[in-house]
């Protein structure tokens, strides 16, 4: 993979035409803002899917749709270019809202920042990812044809390359894949195989969560596995004779302590046993127990470990004959900063410098689809949406001014992994 030095004046024109589009962005923002899409809201996560499906049309990709009855659709659209190159740009649809809080609390700018359910995870970055699309497809830079066709870049009128594929002249990609996931929020149980499938095709990874609320991009992040104990024990009378049975919450417990005291025994590991139930009435000697369990890790290897470790806790018991057993609930291995990853950082910090910013990157312990990509071998960038925090929250919030910047550096950044101008 070839990473190109983007040229001052191509990023001049890149942030003009950004610029001149921001108001066309900010309506797109306030109309995908106000819909609920909370995960399991499938009507809203398709009407948001289905605008992201037309405005990839619009820019002359080929659009598919996998259905699923419960979740959203996953949305792929796929654009085809003139060059060697073939990333995968992620986004997600839904939000953690529940239906009606579109209508509590709507869209709204003041005192220079957005607001509205999802505005920064992840309405913002998804349009980020479109508008910088649509920012290469209207700007002639170098040997780029102009945009002579008057709709700003809303076709991707191109030619096509034998095979019955359309080749956009002004696209320096083998193919750009865009991923508009519906599922995230809940751990991206549907599209987490198609992203897994569709990983391995390409050459880089880039995932549109905003930037950290100092402005940082994403480089690393940490793995979880969810787990859950089942304990089993035997249950009796509490008063009459409760030396007949075996109590599983009292197992749960020793296990609970175990399991906390894992945490930092190897380098960045953490254990969380953040839920416990069990028992059914106070004089009965409980017979079940559940822990359920949020391992997390720097590296796949102490993630492994760790794990091994917690299936040695499930496997001894303290209690006399209780048993247990490990149900693993879901998976993401960490996104560790590898070689080319970093690559993809020194050109965004380049870029950025050349757009008159500073850029930083940082690791994180939350979860992303970067972690899968990077769990793949491919190497994964995050974090390259507009600025903004406080995301799940009444006062999640977008940086208004950090929007231009931020759609401009991912334009740029798509040109130099591209190779440069075609």
């Amino acid at each position: 993979m070839q990473i190109a030095t983007v040229p001052g004046a191509h990023l001049t024109r890149l942030r003009a035409q950004v610029d001149a589009s921001l108001p066309d962005y900010l309506a797109d923002l306030a109309r995908l803002v106000d819909v609920d899409c909370g995960s399991y809201t499938k009507e809203g996560v398709d009407l948001v899917g289905r605008w992201t499906a037309e405005a990839l049309r619009r820019l002359g990709a080929s659009v598919q749709l996998l259905p699923n009855a419960d979740m959203g659709d996953t949305v792929i659209g796929t654009l085809h270019g003139v060059g060697t190159a073939r990333a995968l740009v992620i986004g997600h649809l839904d939000t953690v809202f529940e239906p009606g809080t579109a209508r509590e609390r709507p869209f709204r700018i003041a005192g220079g920042r957005a607001y509205g359910p999802g505005v920064c995870d992840m309405k913002s970055g998804l349009l980020a990812g479109l508008y910088a699309l649509r920012a290469l497809r209207a700007t002639p830079l170098g040997g780029l044809p102009t945009d002579t066709d008057g709709d700003g870049g809303e076709r991707g009128d191109g030619h096509s390359d034998g095979r019955g594929r359309a080749r956009l002249p002004w696209l320096p990609f083998d193919r750009v894949t865009f991923v508009a996931n519906p599922d995230e929020e809940v751990g991206s149980p549907v599209s987490t195989p198609v992203i897994r499938a569709l990983a391995p095709e390409h050459d880089v990874a880039l995932v549109l969560e905003c930037a950290r609320a100092n402005g940082d991009i994403v480089s690393a992040r940490k793995g979880n596995q969810s787990v859950a104990l089942l304990v089993h024990g035997r249950a009796a009378h509490a008063g009459v004779e409760p030396e007949k049975g075996r109590s599983a919450i009292l197992e749960a417990a020793h296990k609970t302590i175990a399991l906390h005291a894992l945490n930092g025994r190897w380098p960045g590991v953490t254990c969380n046993v953040g839920v416990v139930h069990g028992g059914t009435r106070p004089n009965v000697v409980p017979d079940e127990a559940v822990l359920e369990v949020d391992l997390r890790a720097t590296s796949r290897a102490n993630l492994e470990a760790a794990n091994a470790a917690v299936r040695e806790i499930a496997a001894g018991s303290t209690v006399p004959d209780v048993t247990c057993e490990v149900e693993e609930r879901g998976r993401h291995w960490p996104m560790e900063r590898l070689p080319a990853a970093a690559a993809l950082v020194d050109a965004a910090v380049e870029i950025a410098a050349g757009l008159g910013f500073e850029l930083h990157d940082a690791a994180t312990g939350g979860a992303s689809d970067a972690n899968t990509t990077a769990g793949a071998g491919v190497p994964s960038l995050d974090g390259l949406g507009p600025v903004g925090g406080l995301d799940h929250s009444p006062d999640e919030y977008v940086e208004v001014d950090s929007i231009v910047p931020r759609v401009t550096l991912f334009a740029a950044l798509l040109l130099a992994i591209g190779g440069g101008a075609v």
